[in-house]
């Protein structure tokens, strides 16, 4: 099983819509994930003309991210539904995440209750944080983050 099908068991997405690549570590007791995404011609989003993918798809890395987290955390047996409140503060330093660059993304949860869950979110290339965000998510009661 490729790392895409893997995801596919923990993210409610399926090919060719899951945009990340692997969990590379997480810490439930410490309230982090941590995910990989390498930027290439076949990724979603690719702009040919530019040469990579617009650093505002930053944002959908960073709640894939949060989605297996959501998983993990939660023990569950498939994947549910989780729901992107909003967005805050999100900086970038470029209009663009270029080809063959490698991308850490970070979610670290903040807040929690009632279903709402925050998350400080970071993406980092070869170390150096290229994007970051504070990103609200709500899952229904069936199911909660926490």
């Amino acid at each position: 099983m490729d790392n895409k099908d893997y995801l596919e068991t923990i993210l409610p997405h399926k090919k060719p819509m899951i945009l990340i690549d692997d969990v590379l570590e997480y810490s439930i007791e410490d309230g982090w994930l941590r995910s990989i995404v390498t930027i290439n011609n076949n990724s979603q989003f690719f702009d040919k003309k530019l040469g990579g993918v617009s650093s505002i798809i930053g944002i959908e890395y960073m709640a894939q991210t949060i989605g297996c987290y959501a998983f993990l955390k939660s023990k569950c047996e498939e994947p549910q539904v989780g729901f992107l409140l909003g967005t805050r503060l999100y900086n970038n330093k470029s209009e663009l995440f270029k080809e063959n660059e490698t991308l850490e993304i970070l979610a670290q949860e903040v807040f929690s209750g009632n279903g709402i869950v925050s998350f400080d979110c970071f993406i980092y290339n070869q170390g150096e944080e290229v994007a970051s965000a504070t990103v609200n998510v709500y899952q229904n009661d069936d199911m909660e983050l926490v």
